[in-house]
């Protein structure tokens, strides 16, 4: 039966708004993924970091900038994209400088996708780990032995180069 058809005899029916707004409020409910208030949702495997073009695939490390008069979204599958883009984009897009700018950057010490922890990159701890760009930084929610605070990653990351 064609989807014209099957809509007809819903109809009918009678059926259509009882079958639907069950489902709808169902369905509403529903969460991929422990987004924060205000992140775009990062789709696994198929969005592309805005500066090098790796898909995002790697959950621990991956990143994001929402803010602008578009409240624009820029996603990075390393914190080191994401320094080396605002540092290159600063003239193009001046509202990174704001306040009302936000960040975001995974803890990568969290379990699984469904349990991910969104951190202000600004506020996190870093450990060397192996990142997806060879940056080489995790976010880490509090400090542990040989970690280190944002600055320093940033200062220790720009550097390096690439």
């Amino acid at each position: 039966m064609c989807d014209f058809g099957r809509r007809q005899f819903v109809s009918r029916l009678g059926l259509g708004s009882l079958l639907l707004t069950p489902l709808a409020v169902a369905l509403s409910g529903c969460k991929k993924d422990n987004w924060p208030e205000g992140m775009g949702e990062i789709r696994w495997d198929r969005d592309t970091c805005i500066r090098c073009n790796m898909v995002i695939s790697d959950r621990r490390f991956a990143a994001e900038i929402r803010g602008g008069p578009s409240q624009t979204v820029f996603m990075f599958d390393d914190v080191g994209c994401l320094l080396f883009w605002q540092r290159d984009k600063i003239d193009k897009y001046p509202w990174m400088t704001d306040a009302a700018t936000r960040f975001w950057v995974a803890d990568s010490d969290s379990k699984s996708r469904d349990e991910m922890q969104w951190l202000d990159p600004r506020q996190a701890s870093y450990v060397r780990k192996t990142s997806p760009m060879a940056y080489n930084f995790g976010a880490v929610s509090r400090a542990q032995s040989g970690s280190v605070d944002f600055n320093e990653m940033r200062r220790l990351t720009l550097a390096k180069g690439k």
